[in-house]
């Protein structure tokens, strides 16, 4: 199948899924034409999801929605989209589903006898504050449920639209409950218009960093995905440019390639970066042992090999020059938790006159 650039989307394939036996190709007439965003319903029982995985400092997680509309080409969780029967490629951000009925699930959730809070990732794999999120306003329903239980969260996105819900996690922060990481991947707007093409612009992330921490919200950087050849040399500038409007911590993610994503992205190099595809997947492979992607838990995120140790101290040392925490070292509290009604009655109590009598 050739590959189609498509204004304001990243992906420039919508090959099948790993798990179909056939694909209809599109008309020769219609391999251009501009895609619009379809949301169904997600039919899912259960809203939280949990993991085992040493890689990540979370145990659970929700995803508001599946499927990014923001169209990161190098998105590690386009695979994911071959488990509905859709492509990585073009359907990922086009084809969404939305979970609306997020809160209600995530309240019966808390319900449950035997519930044992721990903070709770929104965005683990795509982004809760993609841009349906400001029709839909699924992701800020969730957070009042969060504020209303006292429960911790942590939040990642490259999107500034996280700012709408700046008065809920102002209020969450203030209880030692939430801390938000804005991603950047580059600086270039050009490039980022071409990797990400509907994220913030790098330097609205970055205004986002900084109304995040004047309203007292702990905030970091994710430098996520590093790519070597394309824009490893950035990062330093990164660090620093996050460090200088209230960044407090740091983290990064080397490019990770699974399944459908190698294709994904060789096809992107050679539609925007063909003078680069080259040098680019040769230290791919270079810091994932010969390879285009390694599982494994322990380098998954990091890789190994000279090019990952060199990424590795150079990230440490901007870390140290610059202020910032190299991993998250932001306690959040988890002795807060408890329905709200029994909060209110505690209150309700706390606030009755000395001496008066327990009935009206």
């Amino acid at each position: 199948m050739g590959a189609a650039y498509h204004k304001g989307r990243g992906a420039t394939l919508n090959m099948p899924g790993r798990f179909e036996r056939a694909h209809r190709e599109p008309e020769a007439a219609f391999a251009h034409e501009r895609r619009r965003t379809r949301v169904g319903a997600d039919r899912s029982k259960t809203i939280i999801a949990t993991n085992t995985s040493p890689d990540v400092g979370f145990d659970r997680s929700i995803n508001t929605y599946r499927g990014c509309e923001h169209g990161c080409i190098y998105c590690y969780a386009r695979p994911t989209h071959a488990y509905l029967g859709l492509s990585p490629g073009l359907d990922f951000e086009t084809e969404l589903v939305a979970k609306h009925d997020a809160a209600v699930r995530l309240e019966a959730a808390f319900r449950q006898r035997g519930y044992r809070p721990a903070p709770l990732q929104l965005g683990g794999v795509t982004d809760v504050y993609q841009p349906v999120e400001r029709e839909l306003r699924i992701t800020r329903r969730v957070l009042e449920v969060l504020l209303a239980w006292r429960h911790p969260v942590q939040i990642v996105t490259k999107s500034a639209s996280v700012l709408r819900d700046l008065d809920l996690l102002a209020e969450l922060a203030a209880l030692g409950l939430a801390v938000v990481d804005l991603s950047v991947t580059t600086l270039d707007g050009e490039l980022a218009r071409r990797l990400e093409p509907r994220a913030s612009a790098p330097h609205r992330r970055l205004d986002a960093i900084a109304a995040l921490a004047d309203a007292g919200v702990p905030t970091g950087v994710a430098v996520a995905p590093v790519i070597p050849g394309l824009t490893c040399h950035e990062l330093e500038a990164i660090l620093r440019a996050a460090a200088e409007v209230g960044a407090v911590s740091a983290s990064w993610v080397l490019l990770r390639l699974p399944h459908e994503l190698r294709e994904l992205f060789d096809a992107w190099l050679a539609e925007h970066r063909p003078e680069r595809r080259a040098r680019v997947l040769s230290l791919v492979r270079q810091s994932r042992g010969g390879r285009l992607n390694d599982a494994a838990f322990g380098t998954r995120m990091t890789g190994e090999g000279p090019i990952a140790e060199l990424v590795a101290a150079r990230f440490a040392a901007g870390c140290r020059r610059f202020g910032l925490a190299e991993r998250d070292r932001r306690r959040l509290r988890a002795d807060r938790f408890g329905p709200p009604e029994a909060r209110a009655q505690a209150d309700l109590f706390a606030a009755a006159p000395a001496g008066a009598p327990e009935n009206g």
